[in-house]
């Protein structure tokens, strides 16, 4: 099973690098298809995220990139719901049963997966800022000191999620996808949009 995780892993990574050269492609097929898909909708928010902090674009532009927040957020939970699904759907092909006593993790596989995406996001702009022509010694040496301690997190989460998945299958783990439920982009549930639609109708 950690060979699979590897494999999650290493397709994030290079998919990162990819994707600062070429527009967002899936090529995967399967399970790392969803961890594709899940993983661009991390890579479109840090993008936004970066111009939503910014000073030097208008209120326009900010408006915009808060809105797009908002939306790829929104898929990004769908899809880890997905990848849960996508787990829960190959526990029954494979008839597997879980023990008498099998506990259910705090933390599903999906939002480990969408935590390694974050992470090879985090990792790649960290070494790219070792490699800046026109920062100081300190700020390389405190970039190095972050980034090792990333590739330690993201080589321990690995093995983590490596870990859980052999007592998922194995039916030592309950599997269960967490449905995050959100409301504010469910207009029947968030009570400032069904109000103005309220308004607007009266």
């Amino acid at each position: 099973m950690l060979i699979f995780v590897r494999q999650i892993a290493d397709l994030q990574t290079q998919l990162v690098a990819r994707w600062h050269e070429e527009s967002i492609a899936h090529t995967s097929i399967g399970f790392l298809q969803l961890v594709s898909q899940e993983h661009a909708y991390n890579y479109l928010l840090w993008h936004e995220e970066d111009v939503a902090r910014s000073r030097e674009v208008g209120e326009a532009r900010i408006a915009q990139a808060k809105r797009a927040i908002d939306g790829y957020n929104q898929k990004r939970n769908d899809m880890i719901e997905q990848l849960d699904d996508a787990i829960t759907q190959q526990l029954v092909e494979r008839k597997v049963e879980t023990t008498e006593k099998a506990s259910l993790n705090t933390e599903t596989p999906g939002s480990v997966i969408d935590r390694l995406s974050i992470l090879s996001l985090r990792i790649y702009h960290l070494e790219e800022q070792t490699q800046r022509p026109d920062a100081s010694v300190e700020h390389i040496e405190s970039v190095e000191h972050k980034l090792a301690l990333a590739l330690v997190q993201q080589d321990e989460l690995s093995v983590s999620l490596a870990q859980l998945l052999e007592d998922i299958y194995a039916g030592r783990k309950r599997h269960r996808t967490y449905r995050q439920m959100k409301m504010y982009n469910d207009p029947a549930l968030n009570p400032y949009l069904y109000k103005a639609r309220q308004r607007r109708a009266g």
